[in-house]
């Protein structure tokens, strides 16, 4: 072979593409499809779309070098890389999905709320008190009935302390606090114990309850959860008020409710 011919410019291709103007291969997307229907379809989209977008940066995370010792358990640094790989990339894209709950949860729309002044829908679950709890053994009294999205989280932790710390204020004004997620009566247990929560827990599991309250949320991967919100029901058992927007005001939440308490009973 002439050594000259290695410094030559390769022969040009012919271009294949535009010499088929009829070729039906796909478009290349350059940004996601935008997404229609239904607010509960629309959610769904936008937590799919997330995850997938999350992808690249899980596979990046998943080959770069092990964080130093004192973060990373023993046992995820005895793992095999394959193992260590799949389970970052699983921790990736849930918490991509739980990132999207936290910062769209207050702008979506939601099954229905129970009508202001409308009976209260009907329920008997499970509770950290080793019996069942209704809304038949609730009436009588006002009810602050909160919906949460998990026991031990943070958010959930300041929820239940601060409504602790105005447990008494709330007994006063002749209302009892009672709380409900979809985890089991034994995880509220533990919680309610480490907390010193002197309100009884309710485990909504399946979160049929949480549905019937308009506070339902399911997400792709990650399950049903409790969305954070507040019904005030009166004695007679009756929505007399609705806190949707609980998460923007988590710290003062339990204040405001003592005060709109405060105006229902006046």
């Amino acid at each position: 072979r002439n050594p000259r011919e290695s410094l030559l410019p390769p022969p040009e291709q012919p271009n294949l593409a535009a010499e088929a103007p009829h070729a039906h291969a796909p478009p290349t997307r350059t940004h996601p499809p935008s997404l229609s229907g239904s607010p509960a379809a629309m959610f769904s989209s936008k937590i799919a779309l997330l995850v997938a977008l999350a992808a690249p940066a899980a596979m990046a995370f998943s080959t770069a070098p092990a964080a130093p010792m004192g973060l990373r358990s023993a046992t995820m640094q005895s793992s095999s890389s394959a193992d260590g790989a799949v389970s970052r990339r699983s921790f990736f894209a849930k918490s991509a999905a739980a990132a999207a709950v936290t910062t769209s949860v207050t702008q979506q729309a939601f099954a229905a709320t129970p009508p202001i002044d409308s009976p209260a829908p009907d329920f008997d679950l499970p509770s950290n008190r080793d019996k069942n709890i209704g809304l038949k053994d609730l009436k009588g009294k006002w009810t602050v009935l909160y919906f949460y999205p998990g026991d031990f989280t943070s958010g959930c932790t300041i929820e239940a302390q601060n409504f602790e710390k105005n447990s008494k204020a709330i007994r006063d004004l002749g209302a009892e606090i009672v709380g409900v997620s979809v985890d089991s009566a034994e995880k509220h247990l533990d919680f309610a114990k480490k907390y010193n929560l002197s309100f009884p827990l309710l485990s909504d599991k399946g979160g049929k309850v949480s549905e019937a309250y308009g506070s339902s949320i399911k997400v792709p991967i990650m399950g049903t959860f409790s969305n954070r919100q507040t019904y005030l029901i009166d004695p007679a058992g009756n929505t007399k008020f609705v806190f949707m927007d609980v998460q923007s005001k988590l710290a003062k939440h339990a204040d405001e409710v003592v005060a709109k308490l405060g105006e229902l009973t006046k």
